[in-house]
This record gives structure tokens, sequence and C-alpha cells, in this order.
């Protein structure tokens, strides 16, 4: 069984040689998806509710893209820049996540390049 890309022009494209997003079997894996503008390649936002929306956005068009959305998550790792955003994030990502239940979640807090508050990554099973 071999790994199938899933790609769209609606979400931002990777930087590095990866896929946006891979499936295997049952199995999607969404690569960590920051608040780029997919169109113009530009961050959206400088503050964590306003990326914390782009980047459900564009992880919204992957799992779209791949037949899925968010009932199909099982995992999904969050990576802050600040740990004041903690609050705020699970604010905006209580409202956009949906009715539950809900997956497991992890929230790491890492750097990331310049002007980047948030990344989220989701694991996928399908049916």
């Amino acid at each position: 069984m071999g790994k199938t890309a899933i790609t769209t022009e609606n979400a931002p494209k990777p930087p590095a040689k990866f896929s946006q997003a891979v499936r295997k079997g049952n199995i999607l894996q969404v690569a960590g998806t920051v608040a780029f503008d997919p169109a113009t390649g530009a961050i959206v936002g400088d503050d964590i509710a306003t990326q914390t929306r782009q980047v459900f956005k564009n992880i919204e068009a992957l799992l779209a893209e791949a037949g899925s959305g968010w009932a199909d998550a099982v995992m999904v790792r969050v990576y802050l820049t600040d740990t004041s955003h903690f609050a705020p994030f699970n604010e905006v990502y209580n409202e956009l996540i949906g009715e539950g239940p809900h997956s497991a979640r992890t929230t790491v807090y890492v750097g990331l390049p310049a002007g980047l508050l948030v990344e989220i990554d989701v694991m996928c099973v399908l049916d």
C-alpha cells in the first residue's frame, strides 16, 4: 500500500521537500500548517487569534481535498511560540473545532520563523 500526496492550491505550499498532507490506507497526516495566505505566501495577521483562524482555514482546505474533516481527527498537535498565547488560542480553537467528541491534543512551545505564532498538524483516521 503506497502513500498518496494530498495537495491543494487552497493551502500554502510547504517551504521544503514534503507534502501538504499524505494518505496511506485510512491514515491521513496533515503536515504542520501555519498562517500563510495560499495565494500570496504572506503571513495572515500579527495576533494569535487571526493566525489561528488562517491555520484552520488552511487545514480545512487540505482535509476537504482528502475527503475528510475535523470529525476524522484523532490527534492534533499545536505549536505556540509564547505561553501567553495559550488562553486566547484556546478560545479560538474551541470556537472553530466544532462538535465533539474531540481528538487528543498536544500543545508544545517552540520557535517558529519570524512573525509566525502558531503551527498545527493533524492526524486523521478515515472510514
